[in-house]
């Protein structure tokens, strides 16, 4: 009995795995899982110089509790410069609204991260301050995928299958560097919302599958050091 148990401990992983799914236990449930892996004893947030500075305007909540001083927004050139420790969002509260939207920005990876960590925009924003807040995301990765989750409070939902391969998505190059233009459309057609990557509709889901209203930003997981260009709103 006990020999066939410690088999099937053994089989049971092994199944899982040749058929593209992981344990339970390794699933992401939550947007800090994202990042914080097995492995991510070897891969801490990092301590980041001059943090602890947002631009104006600009509101930065982190997944880590201990706050945003090793986060680092700068103006610079027509965007601005992320450099991080903890996973974020980050958003202005002008781009609050209702009904049909279109966002989208120029995200450039500056370097080849640790583990491949994932940056983009969400909409839907509620409570972004609270324990209750609320949100859909959509992003992408330096390893060529992308993912779309809706957050509730401390919980996720996946909207794809776990991160998915896209030839849209540019990998990062033998500099460590990649550039990627991320949009969300939910105006052309009002009934269904499209995520789109360097022109490309990768996913497309019905406008009725999540909520359209509330604030629209930037989400971006640790260690990254991120420059986005052309974030804008359009509703």
């Amino acid at each position: 009995m006990l020999a066939s148990a410690a088999l099937r401990s053994l089989l049971v992983p092994a199944l899982l795995l040749g058929a593209g799914l992981a344990p339970a236990d390794a699933q992401d449930s939550t947007p800090q899982a994202e990042h914080k892996r097995g492995d991510h004893a070897a891969d801490p947030d990092r301590a980041v110089q001059g943090g602890g500075a947002v631009p104006a305007g600009w509101a930065v909540r982190p997944d880590d509790p201990a706050g945003s001083a090793n986060v680092k927004v700068v103006p610079m050139g027509k965007g601005i410069h992320v450099t991080l420790g903890p996973a974020i969002i980050l958003y202005k509260k002008e781009h609050g609204g209702t009904g049909a939207f279109h966002t989208l920005a120029t995200f450039t990876q500056s370097k080849k991260a640790t583990h491949a960590e994932g940056y983009g925009l969400f909409y839907g924003g509620k409570a972004l301050d609270g324990a209750g807040q609320k949100y859909t995301y959509f992003l992408v990765r330096q390893d060529g995928t992308y993912l779309v989750k809706r957050r509730d409070g401390d919980k996720t939902t996946a909207v794809t299958k776990g991160w998915v391969a896209s030839s849209a998505v540019k990998k990062v190059d033998g500099t460590g560097g990649a550039a990627n233009l991320l949009e969300i459309d939910a105006k052309r057609d009002a009934s269904k919302v499209v995520f789109m990557v360097n022109g490309q509709a990768v996913h497309t889901m019905a406008a009725t599958a999540a909520d359209v209203n509330g604030v629209v930003g930037i989400r971006a997981n640790h260690n990254l050091d991120l420059h986005i260009d052309g974030f804008n709103v359009h509703r």
